[in-house]
Order: C-alpha cells, then sequence, then structure tokens
C-alpha cells in the first residue's frame, strides 16, 4: 500500500494514466543525430514511400503518431508540438529522427536576408502597371 493509503503511486494520474518524461521519449538526447535547424514554423511532410511506419520496431508511438499526422496533411513543428501535447525540444529530436530515417522531409521557411527587397517588388509592381 502506498503513502496515500488507497494503493496508488503519487505519480499515476487516473485521467492521464502513468506520467513519461520528455526525455524518455527522446532516450535522453537533445538533438537528433544529423540535427537540422529546425524552427517552429518549419514544415514537416511524410514522404511518399512510407508506407506502414507501425512496422518499423525502432519507432516510437510518437514517431508513428509524426508520420500520421504529416501524411494527412503537412504540419509545421509547432503544430505537431501543440497536436501530440509535446515540448518543442522534443518533437524536434523526433522529426529529426525520421529525417534520418527518410520518412519524412521539412521545407524550411525562406531566411529573412534572402526575401527579395520591399523596394524592388514595388519597383516590378510599378513597372507591370506601366506597361
Amino acid at each position: 500500500m502506498s503513502a496515500d493509503g488507497q494503493g496508488r503511486n503519487h505519480w499515476f494520474d487516473d485521467e492521464a494514466g502513468p506520467v513519461v518524461r520528455p526525455y524518455a521519449m527522446t532516450r535522453g538526447r537533445t538533438t537528433s543525430a544529423a540535427q537540422h535547424r529546425l524552427d517552429l514554423i518549419a514544415v514537416v511532410v511524410t514522404e511518399p514511400h512510407a508506407d506502414d511506419p507501425e512496422a518499423d520496431v525502432t519507432l516510437s508511438p510518437e514517431h508513428v503518431d509524426i508520420v500520421g499526422l504529416c501524411r494527412d496533411a503537412p504540419q509545421s513543428v509547432a503544430e505537431l508540438a501543440t497536436e501530440l501535447d509535446l515540448p518543442v525540444g522534443v518533437v524536434r529530436v523526433l522529426v529529426g529522427d525520421l529525417v534520418d530515417g527518410e520518412l519524412v522531409h521539412v521545407n524550411r521557411p525562406v531566411p529573412p536576408a534572402e526575401l527579395p527587397d520591399e523596394n524592388i517588388l514595388r519597383d516590378v509592381i510599378n513597372g507591370l502597371r506601366a506597361l
């Protein structure tokens, strides 16, 4: 019998089930083997050949969930973290694992320094209007 006198452990929540620490999902890792910069708005897309991730015994349930969510529609890293109710750092590691396993790929946003200058775009628009 536990300290609460009812035979239950304090780390167990009847509504939520047993608590699993985020580092347990990543096996203590904070980065994946070939960690790429994964911004919150980076979009994760399932590869077409990733037919049945559940058959891969090396994948955790969270890995399988990510592949499934991104198969239905591409998801940002932030959306995945929200949908799976996991910290962003954990999702970044899991997505990195899936990129390494070639089950997903990531489309990164264009860095602001590489975007065209607003003045150039205005000049193009004005030039088109002049035609």
